[in-house]
């Protein structure tokens, strides 16, 4: 299992075609929408008179992205733009930063900023909250049962059973219960 993976890409159009661009915009999302672990897009320009806009799209995992971006409708849709619309960028998200991005939809003509993410300090404190008691238990555990191990491997095996626990389970149930704080 691995983590959404959220895709920004900015493109740019040219002049004039403002209205092929919001139907096309909306046909590539509606699309995608009826892929399996499609969680949500977005697009909006940095002013109403340019020729750029950046594009959102989350899926819940590489699988569901990679199945969506080998599609035949996708092929479709991205041909169907042929001198209309250029690419300048793509990033993929994955990891840690991915729990304070929530799946939002926002329409072009709605050109008020995204929230912000929440302060780093926000974030490390939520990331405190589990990580230490997590840390507590699972290095008296470690203690109580691979003690004599050399200290390079016990480390290790506390960090194997970490990860996935942090990742899974513990970072997901605290950004819940925490999200009204983490967006104050």
């Amino acid at each position: 299992m691995s983590n959404p993976v959220t895709v920004s890409i900015t493109r740019t159009i040219a002049p004039g075609h403002r209205e092929e661009m919001v139907a096309w915009i909306r046909a590539g999302s509606a699309l995608a929408a009826g892929f399996d672990g499609f969680l949500g897009h977005g697009w909006v320009r940095p002013a109403p008179d340019s020729h750029e806009w950046h594009m959102l799209y989350r899926f819940a995992d590489e699988e569901s992205l990679a199945a969506w971006e080998a599609s035949p409708q996708r092929a479709w849709w991205l041909g169907a733009a042929q001198g209309l619309v250029g690419e300048s960028h793509v990033e993929r998200r994955t990891g840690i930063e991915g729990w304070f991005d929530p799946p939002v939809t926002t329409d072009v003509e709605d050109l008020r900023p995204a929230p912000p993410p929440p302060p780093r300090w926000k974030q490390a404190t939520v990331i405190f909250l589990v990580f230490y008691p997590l840390s507590v238990l699972v290095n008296w555990a470690a203690g109580h049962s691979i003690a004599d191990w050399w200290l390079p491997l016990r480390v290790l095996a506390v960090v194997l059973v970490m990860t996935p626990v942090m990742t899974y389970v513990a970072l997901p149930w605290i950004t819940r219960r925490m999200e009204r704080w983490l967006t104050s």
